[in-house]
């Protein structure tokens, strides 16, 4: 989690605050239990959503992490059979070759 994501965080709730509370000073009335309950209400709402997005942020690093390391992983096995097939082939050409070669010194005699 990088420090610009807890300060984007941090913003959100402070700005839930002030529109909360502006918003509930200019059209409500002198009830201010229930401005409170209102304003904190909403902090708690943005607070949990700001936590809901980092934690989906975080997750979805860790999988792009996890999916880097399994392409590594397959990109040096495929590298791996592509060599061991280029070693296999390379036994069956000179194999294939040396019969070539044996045959056709055996139709010129």
């Amino acid at each position: 989690m990088e420090a610009r994501d807890i300060i984007f965080s941090i913003v959100m709730i402070v700005s839930s605050f002030v529109l909360t509370y502006k918003w509930m000073s200019r059209f409500s009335s002198s009830n201010y239990a229930a401005d409170a309950v209102v304003v904190l209400s909403a902090m708690v709402l943005i607070g949990s959503l700001a936590a809901m997005i980092l934690s989906v942020d975080m997750r979805m690093r860790r999988i792009e992490s996890m999916l880097e390391a399994k392409e590594r992983a397959l990109r040096i096995n495929i590298l791996s059979v592509e060599e061991n097939l280029d070693r296999k082939l390379n036994v069956v050409l000179n194999k294939t070759n040396n019969t070539a070669e044996e045959m056709s010194r055996r139709m010129y005699r």
